[in-house]
């Protein structure tokens, strides 16, 4: 070998991602000389050494710098001392080193997204809670479609439909993928779908509202070798082959970065490759500390053979089929993922059984298998069969398409077929609970019927394809798998969210030594946990009763099984034909359904139809109505009976194009208050002609509140002169339209399709745009709390403002000033100043202004026409219950929120339900009609809301009216309404039913769930009836609800049709009668009781009252132990004392544990927000830990009284103690607004509320002097040292009163304390600055040791004080006074308070003002005016202005490195938080913000990324500032200055 080749220097950069491991060795031209890129399947390491092993071969003895990047090399970096870098920094090293001329990089991972954008600056975007459109996802979308991701590739390429399916996540998106194929779609189009739905969610989950332009290159493993996907990305960015980068090695462009930006470190050091590889192999098995372990699944082998041995007896009665002679009867059951069938003969004896994975081709599976049925029947000598099929029964996702195509006999909706099952296995089940492929059904029963069904919503974490897939991705099949679980020694604790962030916990498992067996059987306690807890929601195990069957296939894996025992603590049946239980039903239905039959055989097809049988697809667009649905068209050939084709046709989101022959169903004729309400608020309105608008045009969005508020902004306007421009109608393309500027991934999907709604109206050139923002809707319910909008509802249009970029370049101009909408007066004034004086420009050519007086009238006019909208609404409410009793006709509320009325959002599931005859209504026509027993147990303060309470009361009290609620997935406000309108109905003996719905219109939940919920109505009748039977009561005037028989019901829907009924005849008789019962004189009453009474059919039996314990003085006085959550550890720590010197016997409950996180997902809703699920898991592992006598036990907590769920932690706690039996125990609530809380024995004196300033001015002091310091101590521990003795003298203090002299000698001291502490290098690490929700901003457990984190990796934390969040909060008296028409005596008083804090905080501001170190923090008033100049200050829900205000300080005063905390799904922080970041970013442009959702299953690995990666840009940007002033000294190189420069290091304040 040359001399020259011995000495070059090589670098080799490894790269370990969460599915492949990548390596790359290049020379110092960057020159690649050697690459491997491989799977691990999970197991990191094996593969790690195989590849370094390959290397070695031919370098093994070279010397050459080693780095490791990836989500799976930090800890063998640290394990194997090597240099680490970070993914990020790697990929754009590469991208500047080999394509330089990049604007923007998309780079998609096994299971992580990113975009990097280099146009100014750098900034990147990486997936956080959801790993939609990944590798990963790829993988698992392919494995449906039963091939692998290159399959998916060559189908796409002959692809000529896309279909809309879900990206957000896998799961969805298999529920979209699922049905397209169980219906007959064509596998291409599937396929290409599939690439577009990834491209959708790269784009709108990541962009977050900065678009993507320029050149752009694609990055990663999935973008490398799926030209499909890379041509859909093409199509949806526009771009043309100048912009598009594709790199040759894009696969390895990770770790080719990470050698270069390896080798350029400094600590890095050059070693032969050798030595690595023995270092590695020498490592053992490390067990790692990031994951939990919990106890193994059996103790010991004597555990696990009374567990066989009790499961072996579970059986189902075998009958042998050759031998069988007579009537036999067929079940199938098309599932999601698998089809499966079952004989059983005349004694229900089982026959035969099939089974198999449908692979996506229902009708092929069933052909095969019912083929296979007939050749296997006996015959005779002559070739007869011996046995005949009297009656097939088919149930499940393909039940429609195969009762077309193999004219099976009949269906039934699945549930109703596995209780047939269960019941026939376990006479008197109480509880069964079903886990199949991606659905997880459970069903309670009571005396034989369905009382309660729960189904999985929007997320099939923890079902058996999950299980599946992970399985083979370990190369397992699922009996090993069990296997491996059974005997595994630690399993590890998953969680129990996301499937994918479940796989990155595996992955850090695995990464950590975890063994093959931990990990399955950690799987194993996931599913059973995400059962339990997530869908069924049970607090307490006897919740499920004693006799319990577990059904489904994923039953069959014993070690589910036995978590499931373990975890409900009751022993299940687990029947032998787990898997088969539906078919199995079903066969037992067709059984019972054969007696009332007339023919002595089944109608299936004969063997030779089978065989003969040859359908064909075809695509066409449906033109019923405006949502021009893309249907799917099989054609099964002519049908000799009639002659006429037999076509099965889906797609359709309504029952108008399906059916047979594509009959439309005569649905038409039943009331659906959706349609009608759809025309009166915007299709009655005519604007005015643009000759007759002298003022020009304005634009309104037809969305979110507008719902509500069209007819009287449409009014307003048009009296003044205005031609009001309306939106269209709500599409796909709506949503599509504004993907690039939503700031949030995580909101709503009406907030999201807002956007489109903006853009829409652009395209329309009005002069401008109208969609102002309100805080408090107008009250309707007198009793209510308050009557506030949703944080989302009352100011998103600030979240447009600041993100459509458009917006800055058109000529239209965006109006969205904060009016008092709900005080009428006040509202004519506000109106003037906001658009009169604001705006003369847009007040017409040529006109006068109009004045205060027209603005007035003007208003009066609107605001009659909302009233008469409203009336009409009632009105039509009060005429179809009254045309329900006299047709006999059923009828459910669909209630939601107003926007819920664009079909765009309800995916047309009004027209589902008329189409099983049922009256459909809304809320808001009936809710006049019932009034609350009150207190209820919220907090009840949001309008809308309070309508869907009222509105359930009703339905409680008439016999032929249910409620389905709608819920948008990720309405944060709705995990608290769910549970009060399900209690509502539940205590009046109701079935409550809700329906999740959001951007994925597929409906085959919310059919299971509506054919579910008449089966329940059609059970409870029939009991009804034959209790009335059985009493023998002739009174024939009972009401028409009680047989619900859904065929007769759409039978008589079409008699009625054509006039035959009084219900045709009488349509006028029953307007008149409607018309009499005037709705009350306005919406803010209620009807008058006597018309209340006379729309009451039953008595509810129950009353929503919620008894509320108070805390008395006799308990004050007796000890009470009161308990209050940990929210902020040093606050809270100093706050005790203070209660303790006042006579309150108040306890601090110890910081939270993963316990606490358990306890909380048990007893509340897990949509709730973090901060929520962890004080309720507090308060509840206390109360229940036995160490306190519960008779003599109080809990205490904070409310803040806003528009925020976080003003329901008294509600949930209430509720969590009352499912437990301990509704005793009072709860107070310690807040400055009134929330209808009674507390004798509490009260807090103006002397314990100095005190309390003074703790958390010792606390804000404290932290502040301790975070500044410790990054840079001298003695490791110093400052802690430091800061431990000042907090014990400061509770020292408080303990015997705090008094003002002492107050100001100890803050001097703390302070001069802290400034000699011994410090080097102070100032030269990058500031990080750390805002949020409050309680995930200063609680550790709930952000995840962020400090820590954040002091690690070099930095230093800055966290702003908890104070200022008190002193925001009396301000919004102040700056809401003018703008929403508060009082003035309470902006007064609000000037006053925030006054005597200021006078209380002067020692500590001077204290700091006269220090060396520190900077006093900015005054509320400065803070107000940072935050105006980007939103207005009437956004006070949640953190509201104070969370941007604060992030501009924290620029303003050099840490402009901000991570900005929030629990997922918050809602005021996707308008103060995550939509002001793009603004920030254009004023401030060196500010460098990562927004991080917080939740019990966020992936650790993923947050730490995004959270190192936003660190890793700060100190580049440090080190170019450093370097830019080393160059400025060097030019300038005059000694004097070089030494000053030298020391100038300290930060100065803006």
């Amino acid at each position: 070998m040359s001399e020259n080749n011995q000495n070059e220097n090589l670098h080799i950069g490894i790269d370990v991602g969460s599915t492949t491991v990548k390596l790359a060795i290049l020379d110092d031209a960057d020159q690649i000389r050697y690459a491997v890129y491989r799977r691990h399947h999970a197991d990191v390491r094996a593969t790690i050494v195989e590849v370094l092993s390959e290397a070695a071969r031919d370098f093994g003895d070279k010397r050459m710098t080693i780095a490791i990047t990836g989500s799976g090399g930090l800890l063998l970096a640290q394990w194997l001392g090597i240099e680490f870098v970070q993914e990020v920094i790697a990929s754009k090293t590469a991208v500047e080193t080999f394509i330089p001329k990049t604007d923007v990089a998309i780079e998609l991972g096994g299971e992580d997204a990113k975009i990097i954008y280099f146009d100014n600056g750098i900034e990147q975007r990486m997936n956080g809670t959801c790993a939609g459109g990944t590798g990963a996802f790829i993988d698992q979308m392919a494995a449906l479609l039963n091939t692998d991701a290159g399959g998916l590739n060559e189908l796409a390429q002959h692809a000529t439909t896309i279909y809309p399916i879900a990206s957000r996540c896998g799961v969805f998106a298999k529920t979209d993928v699922q049905p397209l194929l169980n219906e007959g779609a064509r596998r291409e189009d599937v396929a290409a779908s599939i690439f577009q739905s990834v491209v959708t969610q790269t784009i709108s989950g990541l962009a977050c509202g900065r678009p993507i332009r320029g050149y752009v290159a694609f990055l990663g493993g999935p973008l490398q070798y799926l030209p499909e996907l890379r041509k859909r990305f093409y199509e949806t960015l526009n771009l043309d082959e100048e912009h598009r980068i594709v790199p040759q090695n894009a696969h390895l462009f990770v770790a080719g970065g990470c050698a270069i930006a390896g080798a350029a470190s400094e600590t890095v050091k050059a070693e032969l490759l050798s030595d690595v590889l023995e270092r590695l192999k020498s490592l053992g098995d490390i067990q790692g500390s990031e994951v939990v372990r919990l106890p193994p699944l059996f103790v010991d082998q004597a555990e696990l053979d009374e567990f066989n041995a009790r499961h072996a007896g579970e059986r189902v009665p075998r009958g042998d089929l050759a031998s069988y002679r007579g009537t036999a009867f067929l079940g199938i059951d098309a599932g999601s993922t698998t089809f499966k069938a079952a004989l059983i003969g005349q004694d229900g004896e089982l026959l035969w059984t099939h089974y198999v994975s449908n692979k996506g081709d229902v009708l092929g599976c069933a052909k095969a298998a019912i083929a296979k049925l007939y050749r296997e029947l006996p015959r005779d000598a002559a070739g007869n069969p011996l046995v005949t099929i009297g009656h097939s029964t088919v149930t499940g996702y393909g039940e429609h398409l195969l009762l077309e195509a193999l004219r099976v006999d009949s269906g039934e909706i699945e549930t109703v077929a596995h209780l047939r099952g269960a019941q026939e296995m376990l006479p008197g089940v109480e509880f069964i609970l079903d886990i199949g492929g991606q659905d997880m059904k459970c069903l309670r029963v009571k005396d034989g019927v369905i009382d309660h069904i729960m189904l999985n919503e929007a997320c099939s974490s923890g079902c058996g394809s999950f299980i599946e897939s992970f399985a083979s991705g370990l190369n397992l099949d699922v009996s090993e798998f069990a296997k491996t679980a059974i005997g595994a020694e630690n399993p590890v604790d998953l969680g129990s969210r996301c499937t994918v962030f479940m796989n990155s916990r595996v992955k850090q498992a695995q990464k950590e030594g975890a063994t093959v067996g931990d990990i399955a059987a950690g799987l194993a306690i996931s599913v059973i946990k995400n059962a339990l807890f997530k869908v069924i929601k049970i607090r307490d195990p006897h919740d499920v009763g004693s006799k319990v069957i577990v059904q489904g296939g994923t039953f069959l894996n014993d070690a589910v099984l036995r978590a499931f025992e373990q975890l409900s603590g009751v022993n299940a049946v687990r029947p032998d034909i787990a898997g088969n239980m539906g078919a199995f039903g079903a066969a037992l239905l067709a059984r019972d359904r054969f007696s009332r039959q007339d023919s002595q055989v089944s109608g299936l097809l004969s063997l030779d139809a089978l065989e003969a049988l040859a359908p064909t697809h075809r695509t066409v667009r449906c033109k019923a109505c405006s949502n021009h649905c893309l249907l799917t068209v099989n054609d099964f050939g002519i049908d000799e009976a009639t002659g006429k084709h037999r076509r099965f046709i889906t797609g359709n989101r309504c029952e108008k194009g399906a059916g047979a022959l594509g009959q439309a169903t005569k649905a038409d004729k039943v009331p659906n208050l959706f349609e009608y309400k759809s025309k009166r608020l915007f299709d009655h309105y005519t604007p005015l002609a643009e000759q007759d608008a002298p003022r020009g045009t304005v634009g309104i969005p037809r969305a979110l509140n507008m719902y509500e508020n069209y007819p009287f902004w449409f009014t307003f306007f048009t009296k003044l002169g205005w031609r009001v421009v309306l939106s269209d109608p709500s599409t796909k393309k709506t949503y599509e339209a504004g993907i690039e500027s939503m700031p949030s991934e995580s909101v709503c999907y009406p907030a999201k399709l807002s956007h489109g709604h903006i853009m829409n109206l652009l395209d329309k050139h009005p002069d401008f745009i109208w969609f102002p923002c309100s805080k408090w809707e107008r009250q309707e319910d007198e009793g209510a709390g308050n009557h506030f909008n949703c944080p989302i509802v009352a100011s998103y249009a600030e979240a447009l403002r600041l993100n459509i970029d458009e917006l800055r370049t058109s000529d239209t101009q965006f109006l969205n000033p904060w009016l008092p909408y709900d005080k009428k007066e006040h509202l004519k004034k506000r109106l003037f100043v906001e658009l009169i004086q604001a705006h003369p420009e847009l007040c017409g050519k040529g006109v006068a202004a109009p004045t205060q007086a027209e603005v007035d009238a003007a208003v009066d006019a609107a605001w009659a026409e909302d009233e008469a909208f409203k009336a009409d609404i009632r009105e039509k409410g009060a005429e179809t219950l009254l045309w329900m009793e006299k047709t006999h006709t059923h009828g459910i509320v669909l209630a939601g929120r107003p926007y819920h009325n664009d079909p765009e959002i309800n995916h047309a599931i009004p027209e589902l339900l008329t189409s099983f005859g049922l009256a459909v209504l809304t809320e808001d026509s009936i809710a006049h009609l019932g009034t609350l027993e009150r207190p209820i147990r919220l907090v009840d303060q949001w309008m809308y809301h309070t309508r869907l309470y009222a509105a359930a009361k009703v339905a409680s009290e008439r016999k032929d009216l249910d409620l389905i609620q709608l819920n948008s997935f990720g309405c944060g406000l709705d995990a608290l309404t769910t549970d009060q309108v399900q209690e509502i109905l539940e205590q009046a003996g109701k079935v409550y039913t809700v329906l999740k719905i959001d951007e994925v219109s597929n409906l085959g939940a919310a059919r299971i769930r509506v054919r579910s919920l008449l089966a329940a109505l059609k059970d409870q009748a029939d009991e009804e009836a034959e209790a009335r039977a059985a009493e023998q009561v002739c009174n024939a005037a009972g009401c028409g609800a009680c047989s619900l028989n859904v065929e007769q019901l759409l039978a008589e829907a079409e008699e009625r049709a054509a006039g035959k009924q009084a219900g045709g005849a009488n349509a006028e008789a029953v307007q008149a009668a409607a018309a009499a019962i005037k709705p009350p004189a306005s919406f803010t009453e209620k009807a008058a009781p006597e018309v209340q009474a006379e729309f009451k059919q039953r008595d509810s039996g129950a009353s929503t009252e919620f008894p509320r314990a108070q805390f008395t003085k006799e308990m004050r006085d007796a000890g009470y132990t009161i308990l209050a959550p940990q929210m902020a550890p040093y606050h809270f720590e100093l706050l005790v004392p203070i209660f303790e010197r006042f006579g309150y016997n108040v306890e601090l409950l110890p910081s939270v544990d993963h316990g606490a996180v358990d306890a909380g997902l048990k007893y509340v809703n897990n949509d709730i927000c973090y901060p929520s699920i962890l004080v309720t898991g507090q308060i509840m592992e206390a109360v229940m830990s036995g160490k306190y006598d519960t008779d003599k036990l109080a809990v205490l907590i904070t409310q803040t009284g806003g528009g925020c769920r976080a003003t329901n932690y008294i509600s949930l706690i209430r509720k969590a103690l009352k499912s437990v039996g301990l509704s005793h125990i009072p709860v107070i609530a310690i807040s400055f607004k009134d929330l209808g809380e009674v507390n004798p024995g509490f009260s807090i004196t103006p002397a314990m509320l100095y005190q309390a300033v003074s703790a958390l001015q010792y606390g804000d002091l404290l932290m502040m002097c301790l975070y500044r310091t410790r990054p840079y101590e001298v003695e490791p521990g110093s400052a802690n040292a430091l800061f431990d003795h000042w907090m014990a003298e400061c509770k020292r203090q408080l303990k015997r009163g705090v008094k003002r002299g002492e107050f100001k000698r100890t803050v001097k001291q703390i302070v001069e304390d802290f400034d000699t502490l011994p410090l080097q290098g102070e100032g030269t690490k990058p500031r990080v600055g750390v805002v949020g929700e409050i309680l995930v901003k200063f609680h550790p457990t709930a952000n995840n040791q962020i400090v820590d984190v954040i002091e690690r990796e070099g930095c230093e934390a800055v966290v702003p004080g908890l104070i200022e969040f008190f002193l925001f909060g009396a301000a919004g008296g102040i700056f809401q006074k003018d703008p929403l028409g508060r009082s003035a005596k309470g902006a007064f008083g609000s000037k006053i308070a925030l006054q005597v804090v200021k006078a209380l905080r002067a020692p500590v501001t001077q204290a700091l003002e006269e220090s060396t170190r520190f900077e006093p923090p900015a005054s509320i008033y400065e803070l107000a005016e940072y935050a105006n100049e980007i939103l207005s200050l009437c956004n006070s829900m949640g953190e509201g202005w104070l969370l941007t205000a604060e992030m501009v300080e924290l620029i303003r005063t050099g840490a402009p490195n901000v991570v900005c905390t929030q629990p997922f799904a918050c809602l005021p922080n996707h308008v103060v938080g995550k939509a002001v970041i793009k603004e920030l970013r254009r004023r401030y442009p060196e500010s460098n913000i990562v927004a991080v959702d917080y939740d019990p299953g966020a992936s650790e690995v993923n947050q730490l990324n995004r959270i190192k990666l936003m660190i890793a840009v700060a100190k580049s940007n440090l080190a170019d500032k450093e370097a830019e002033a080393r160059a400025a000294r060097t030019a300038a190189a005059t000694p004097a200055i070089e030494e000053a420069g030298a020391l100038d290091v300290q930060e100065t304040r803006a």
